[in-house]
């Protein structure tokens, strides 16, 4: 049997999965990340994979999903979220504790490569995938692989400016990055939440809750996710007048959102340089698994690319 293991490495939690040769799911786990100490979160990815392996009786190809990527000009982790990985060597040092190559790519990435293998996108040419959670990503697949681009960050689209912006979004929310009104402080899950408090007044209604509210004919909640579909079709525009991918696709907790899917194609149009705009809009079709899954199929992609 080839094994294939993917890791998804996030902010909270770390997950593995095992797929056949087929994609078939052999196994699929998950613990919560030692936060803020780097080297417990090594060791927590080699005991995930020793531990699936034993289980499995099979060693494996690896690929890991992270939020950043591995800077070309330092080989170290950069731009990511989870700041106890910045600086480190994270590809060398797991591939150290693994005892084997590894291929490591950002998760939204992953994404992509997930959703342009078997998924929502299978046999696309070019997929833009969009990870809406506690962050904002974007990653790119073409001809069903991953394209990082020299700097590592291509399909970087949460550290762009919101386009087309109104007065009141100006000069937008300060951003970790350093700069302010980034696509990520708009529409990531806390973004959504900031902006419902800025005006209602509310201490801390989560997403779900202000989804929830709007689906009950909350006026406020309502309004709070019409602004939301508005920046987020501003921000698919750009990306659509750049890239012009074949499909674009929604992962993270903000992509359970039903109405987005007519909702934002409704309202793009106006800002997209065409006469149409045929690009379907599509929920991933594998869920929250679809990341992990990309980074299994990263890890046998890179195995089957390695010179014999």
């Amino acid at each position: 049997m080839t094994l294939a293991l993917g890791i998804d490495l996030g902010g909270t939690k770390i997950e593995i999965i095992g797929l056949d040769e087929d994609g078939g799911v052999l196994l699929r786990r998950r613990r919560q990340s030692p936060r803020g100490s780097y080297r417990e979160t090594v060791e927590a990815i080699r005991k995930l994979v020793a531990d699936a392996e034993a289980e499995l009786g099979a060693r494996a190809t690896i690929g890991i999903g992270t939020p950043g990527a591995i800077s070309p000009a330092t080989g170290l982790l950069k731009n990511s979220n989870s700041t106890w990985l910045n600086g480190q060597p994270l590809d060398r040092d797991l591939a150290a504790v693994l005892e084997r190559p590894i291929a490591i790519a950002n998760d939204a990435d992953c994404l992509a490569l997930s959703e342009a293998t078997d998924g929502a996108a299978a046999g696309a040419a070019t997929v833009f995938a969009v990870i809406l959670g506690t962050g904002v990503g974007g990653g790119l697949a073409v001809h069903g692989r991953v394209l990082a681009g020299p700097n590592a960050i291509a399909g970087e689209w949460g550290h762009n400016p919101l386009p087309w912006p109104d007065p009141d979004e100006l000069p937008g929310p300060p951003c970790y990055c350093g700069l302010s009104g980034c696509i990520e402080t708009w529409l990531s899950g806390p973004g959504l939440a900031r902006d419902h408090r800025a005006h209602t007044g509310t201490l801390r209604d989560p997403p779900a809750i202000v989804a929830a509210a709007a689906a009950e004919g909350d006026p406020a909640a309502e309004a709070t996710l019409c602004r939301y579909e508005g920046r987020l079709a501003r921000g698919l525009a750009s990306v659509i007048n750049l890239l012009d991918p074949q499909v674009i696709v929604l992962g993270g907790g903000l992509s359970r959102l039903d109405r987005l899917y007519t909702a934002v194609p409704a309202i793009w149009g106006r800002h997209v340089f065409s006469d149409t705009v045929r690009t379907p809009l599509a929920p991933a079709a594998h869920g929250d698994s679809s990341g992990v899954r990309g980074a299994a199929w990263l890890g046998r992609h890179r195995e089957l690319a390695a010179p014999r």
